[in-house]
């Protein structure tokens, strides 16, 4: 079968640095191509460079048997391309409908009309998101479905998915595989980047796995098991050290109380909720998406605001606490890892060093607030080791890492500032098992270190994997608290659903 699309020895470098080199790839009409590899392999960038964010360094692109080259994701959409960026790219002062029609806007708009097609076109995807609100108001699984919206309304003969189900509930994962499903049943070839392995057996034609920059194998995805992958990604067996101890080890012992929330409220979303928070463990804090766990874990990190009347209390070490900015937070030792690291959690602009810098300067203790280059480059060429960072040197840009990188840097950002209570919301989304392996291993050092640890996720293995301690929240409110010597996936689940 002819190639839709063909790379032929096809580089692309980044100030001399090769983020892929000498690839020879070909796409196959009207199939689903995954494309897998840790962090830094040179997945996004391969397929920015299809997409057209990127120009190739050397070798060439092939579109229906022809040499192209794209200058921008503009014209690879006129093309045919489009791509679904990990990292959503909408516009947040807009509403939802004029983002999926961005572009396409006529000389004269009628509002209430462009809603209601919006609206039906929404949902005969089976997303269900409201046209009118602004793209500022979204969390980060409905942006994610304005996204994949906007990539299916163009109509695109090859549709790019980079990483879209990182922030999708169970229920939406399902709507959207209907959707790959139906979209290949009419022809459209589909690039599929995903860290979840079985997503990637259970959808695609053929796998693709790329090592440092280099493609390790393609072949049929018959031909393919999670030991095959993981063993092409990594050059080693990860079964083991990936959720392996899930329900086989020890809880860590109770130490102090840290924390204590009492009858905490917030609007509808966190509802007259109650826990504590202990020193030297690992809570766990599960609950489907509206369960309002991040909101909970944001008013304690101070940024958001709980309910001026009849709020409840936040008690931190014995006395009443209020924050109004992360600032006083930080100050008194809580330190919140955002989901959203684009948006919050970094600065694209600035290199690795600023960035960690940042965190240094935050704590607080430099009244001066002076800014020591050398004492910048010496933390983040510590914590780019500890870390395991790939990056060209402690001056690389943010933007110019690949997404697990980006969150090593935002968790260095956030252990710097020396918290006695650190709050990690999904620490793993958008990242490779070989990064997850090494995150999973920092957050276990911080609490044998004594620090009170709360990670916020969605993936039941990754909260049986590490929690000492697992509190479920359904509809605003912890309803069950349990250790991980009883817990299972059935309990939680139940707990978090009925």
């Amino acid at each position: 079968m002819s190639a839709l699309l063909e790379l032929r020895n096809a580089t692309k470098e980044f100030r001399g640095i090769a983020a892929f080199k000498d690839i020879d790839f070909a796409l196959r009409p009207g199939e689903l191509h995954a494309i897998l590899g840790e962090n830094g392999a040179g997945k996004s960038t391969l397929t920015k460079v299809l997409a057209g964010v990127y120009q190739l360094t050397a070798g060439t692109m092939l579109f229906d048997g022809e040499p192209l080259t794209l200058k921008s994701p503009l014209e690879a959409r006129h093309r045919g391309i489009a791509m679904v960026f990990q990292e959503t790219n909408l516009v947040p002062s807009m509403t939802v409908a004029q983002n999926i029609y961005l572009g396409e806007e006529k000389m004269f708009n009628r509002l209430r009309g462009l809603y209601i097609q919006a609206q039906r076109f929404l949902l005969s995807l089976n997303f269900y998101v409201d046209p009118m609100a602004l793209v500022s108001s979204l969390g980060a699984a409905k942006k994610q479905m304005v996204e994949i919206a906007r990539a299916v309304h163009h109509k695109a003969r090859l549709i790019i998915f980079d990483e879209p189900t990182a922030s999708l509930t169970p229920e939406e994962k399902f709507h959207f595989f209907n959707l790959v499903r139906r979209l290949k049943e009419d022809g459209v070839t589909i690039i599929f980047i995903s860290h979840a392995l079985e997503e990637a057996l259970a959808l695609s034609d053929r796998i693709t796995v790329l090592r440092d920059g280099a493609l390790v194998v393609t072949d049929d995805t018959a031909n393919f098991d999670r030991e095959r992958i993981v063993q092409a990604m990594v050059g080693r067996s990860l079964s083991t050290e990936l959720y392996g101890q899930a329900g086989k080890r020890r809880a860590r012992p109770y130490g102090e109380k840290i924390l204590s929330i009492q009858n905490l409220s917030m609007g509808s979303i966190v509802r007259n909720t109650s826990f504590s928070i202990y020193s030297g463990q690992i809570t766990g804090l599960f609950g489907l998406v509206g369960a309002g766990r991040t909101e909970t874990m944001k008013i304690v990190g101070g940024v958001v605001k709980r309910d001026f009347f009849h709020g409840g209390a936040v008690i931190l070490d014995g006395r009443p606490v209020r924050y109004r900015t992360p600032r006083p937070a930080v100050k008194d030792g809580i330190v919140y890892v955002t989901e959203d690291r684009k948006i919050e959690g970094f600065f694209e602009t600035m290199s690795i060093a600023g960035n960690i810098q940042i965190g240094d300067v935050a704590t607080g203790s430099n009244p001066l607030t002076v800014v020591s280059y050398a004492r910048a480059r010496r933390l983040a060429a510590e914590w780019k080791e500890r870390l395991g960072v790939k990056a060209i040197d402690s001056d690389a840009k943010m933007i110019e890492l690949s997404g697990g990188n980006q969150q090593k840097v935002v968790i260095a950002k956030a252990s710097i500032q020396k918290p006695k209570l650190i709050i990690f919301d999904e620490p793993t989304r958008g990242v490779d098992v070989g990064a997850i392996v090494e995150i999973h291993k920092f957050i276990e050092e911080l609490a044998d270190d004594g620090i009170a640890v709360v990670v916020i996720s969605s993936y039941l293995p990754e909260i049986l994997a590490l929690s000492d301690r697992i509190l479920v929240s359904r509809q605003g409110r912890v309803v069950e608290e349990m250790t991980i010597d009883t817990a299972t996936e059935a309990k939680i689940m139940f707990a978090a659903v009925h």
